[in-house]
């Protein structure tokens, strides 16, 4: 797995015991950070698929960091905290998507949530992915429809015929009907 993660903590210690368990799980691309100021510099240059999270942080608790990540980017989110402190700050970030881990850290309650969180980021690209080809079927129909305006407007076609008229187009031409739109309104909306 060749997959970039993020290590925030305020402790040296900690960041050094989690980096040791995500090399050996397989993690070999790694940045660590103490500060959630520079996590959010680095946030915004780079992509990470997986942000542990070591409460509090050199400048911040931490909990405002991984509201953010959550809702801006598409990276898995590991909230680490004290153990009295856990379900306070499983309170602030559920809602967000946000997994909270107590400290001290069990290692196979980390194994499982990071696995979680890898299983939750590939179910939600999969819709971000799905998302995108529904957005370029609308704008594809929303195309289509405005040549069959344009065809009404201007030739006085009934919408069935425009209809007609772009699919024949399209099947005469070997292109798509997206293709022919584009052509009608280029051609009679200069």
């Amino acid at each position: 797995m060749m997959e970039r993660a993020l290590i925030v903590s305020g402790s040296e210690k900690a960041m050094e015991t989690i980096a040791q368990f995500l090399s050996s799980y397989g993690y070999t691309n790694l940045t660590y950070t103490a500060s959630g100021s520079e996590a959010r510099r680095l946030i915004n240059s780079m992509e990470f698929a997986l942000i542990i999270i070591n409460t509090p942080l050199t400048d911040e608790f931490g909990h405002e960091l991984s509201i953010k990540v959550a809702e801006n980017t598409s990276s898995g989110v590991i909230l680490l905290c004290k153990a009295d402190i856990a379900e306070d700050a499983s309170d602030k970030v559920v809602d967000y998507g946000v997994c909270v881990v107590s400290r001290p850290i069990n290692r196979n309650m980390l194994h499982q949530s990071i696995r979680l969180v890898e299983a939750t980021r590939s179910r939600m690209m999969g819709l971000k992915r799905e998302n995108s080809k529904l957005m370029m079927k609308i704008d594809e129909m929303r195309l289509i429809n405005r040549a069959k305006i344009v065809l009404m407007q201007y030739l006085q076609y009934s919408e069935p015929e425009a209809h007609r008229y772009i699919e024949k187009q399209a099947m005469d031409t070997r292109c798509t009907r997206k293709e022919v739109a584009q052509r009608i309104l280029a051609e009679y909306q200069e």
